[in-house]
């Protein structure tokens, strides 16, 4: 037998500093978090984020998608199925999300690929017609902000998905949700030069933060993502729906954090899911002291109390 090899993990009782991998905000214990004071003095604010983009047909060998959405049958161009499945969210999913969203009475949030705004202004004035706030999203969903963009490249790409936003809406986006959540170690800055006011890119708290000191994080809680939880984690439909309603309890009886529900019009407005995605605000709604919102408006209110 070999013999053993002692790992390089410190000893448990040596002395060190608090810090962190990177410089884009402070280490910051639950205890020490702010309860932010919602309106009426609710318990929690609540949004729900629809991601309205397009997919792009037969992607540049550059595009990097994410490369586990990818269709059941394989990888291959031109791929028909997984970009005939985007497209039925934009024509048949988000209705059916935008009617269930007219019954609780919420006004949706809009993570808006500016292809998707350039190609159906139909489905940008529906939404408009809501009061959604619009967030810039990226260009198409198959193409993502990596570390492999230059510096030009990548602040050439935030400015023209907020132009086009901006462009589709008649109002400059103050939000950004970056393709799957995808940042550059440099995106923070780019963003705040940008004009962006928050993101929803940062998953690691349940409440809003700063990030590089002076950008708004909210946070977009994936374990209750429908695409991430359910497509690439496998959870089944109904196991999703307890899970929904059991985090927002508990969020909701920690007090002063954020729940937000982020759907995917081509997944989570398909028939065999619609009734859990509306069992799910059912249970949710049915609480006192909710503040139904957007994300425009919780990172315009998180700002003097951060």
């Amino acid at each position: 037998m070999a013999d053993f090899v002692p790992s390089n993990i410190p000893p448990a009782n040596e002395a060190r500093e608090p810090g962190m991998d990177h410089a884009h905000y402070p280490f910051r214990k639950l205890p020490d978090a702010p309860r932010f004071q919602w309106p009426n003095n609710a318990r929690i604010a609540l949004t729900v984020t629809l991601m309205v983009d397009h997919w792009e047909l037969a992607p540049d060998a550059d595009s990097l998608p994410d490369p586990r959405i990818v269709s059941p049958l394989g990888k291959f161009h031109p791929d028909w199925l997984t970009w005939s499945q985007r497209a039925y969210g934009n024509r048949v999913g988000i209705f059916r999300l935008l009617h269930l969203l007219d019954q609780f009475g919420v006004t949706p949030s809009v993570a808006l690929g500016s292809a998707a705004a350039k190609m159906c202004p139909e489905l940008v004035d529906e939404l408009s017609r809501r009061n959604a706030c619009f967030m810039a999203h990226g260009d198409l969903a198959s193409r993502r902000i990596t570390s492999k963009m230059t510096p030009a490249e990548e602040r050439d790409f935030i400015a023209q998905s907020r132009d086009a936003v901006a462009a589709a809406t008649g109002t400059v986006p103050l939000g950004w949700c970056g393709q799957d959540f995808n940042e550059s170690a440099d995106t923070p800055a780019y963003l705040l030069e940008a004009g962006f006011a928050y993101t929803t890119d940062w998953a690691n708290d349940d409440r809003p933060f700063l990030l590089d000191g002076n950008l708004v994080a909210l946070p977009p809680q994936p374990e209750w993502n429908d695409v991430e939880a359910m497509r690439l984690r496998g959870v089944r439909i109904p196991d999703w729906a307890d899970n929904v309603a059991e985090a927002f309890a508990g969020l909701h009886d920690e007090g002063g954090g954020t729940f937000n529900l982020t759907l995917h019009p081509w997944y989570a407005g398909q028939p065999h899911r619609i009734r859990y995605v509306k069992d799910a605000p059912s249970r949710i709604l049915g609480k006192s002291g909710i503040w139904v919102t957007t994300t425009d408006a919780i990172g315009l209110h998180v700002r003097p109390q951060l």
